[in-house]
This record gives structure tokens, C-alpha cells and sequence, in this order.
């Protein structure tokens, strides 16, 4: 029965207008309902998102959203071109370059993987996968 449902993702944000910009002007999402100060759904390539209004919003320490790219040095440089920087990792399993860009993801290792935040700290990824 569920294998038939359609899904989104949601996740929340403090600032409703600062998440608008960031999605709708920044990295250029159509918003398909705006909820006003409650939030908004923004349409993707292939579905869409909702970030809803949470006053007491504490941002996930894990990502919540991926956006997928034949060419993720592109969308870095262009992302880095709009002010939104990308995260550095150092870890003995996970590890980034000077372009915020790890290697080496996925099942078959050939994937690449870069994570930036919204305005309300959430961590969003781009990547090859």
C-alpha cells in the first residue's frame, strides 16, 4: 500500500522569511504553497519539500535534504558565488577538501558529497550519488 504514496520531506526553521529567501532566491526554488509566517513548499526537479515554522527550532546535527548532480564542482562554485559556504569535515571516516568536497561516498566509493547549511542551520547536501 505505501509503495504507491507519493513522499516529500519536512523539516523546520525559527525564521520563515529567511528560509524563503535562502530556497526562492538563492538557490532558485519555485515555492508551490506558500503558507505565509507557517511556512512554504518548495518544488524540486522531481518533488518537493516543506519547511514549517518551529519557535523553538533546534537545527538536526545529521542532513536533511540531498540534492543530486551529475557535477558537484559546479554546484559548489556556483553555491560559493551566492555567499553560502560549505561545511569542512575532518573525520577519520569522513573528510573534505578546500572545496567542502569529500570523496569517495556511496556504495561503489565513486561518489562525491558536499554539505552546506539554511539560514536556520539545517544541513543540506549536494552530491553525485
Amino acid at each position: 500500500m505505501f509503495n504507491q504514496f507519493k513522499t516529500y520531506s519536512s523539516f523546520s526553521a525559527a525564521d520563515i522569511p529567511a528560509i524563503k529567501e535562502f530556497y526562492n532566491q538563492k538557490l532558485g526554488l519555485e515555492i508551490l504553497v506558500d503558507m505565509g509566517e507557517g511556512g512554504a513548499v518548495f518544488k524540486t526537479f522531481d518533488g518537493s519539500f516543506m519547511v514549517y515554522i518551529k519557535p523553538n527550532h533546534v537545527p538536526a546535527e545529521f542532513t536533511v535534504l540531498n540534492f543530486v548532480t551529475d557535477d558537484i564542482e559546479a554546484a559548489v562554485k556556483e553555491l560559493n558565488s551566492k555567499g553560502i559556504k560549505m561545511e569542512q569535515y575532518n573525520y577519520p571516516e569522513l573528510k573534505t577538501n578546500e572545496m567542502g568536497i569529500a570523496e569517495g561516498m556511496g556504495k561503489d566509493q565513486n561518489s562525491k558529497m558536499a554539505w552546506f547549511k539554511d539560514p536556520a542551520g539545517n544541513i543540506i547536501s549536494v552530491g553525485t550519488i
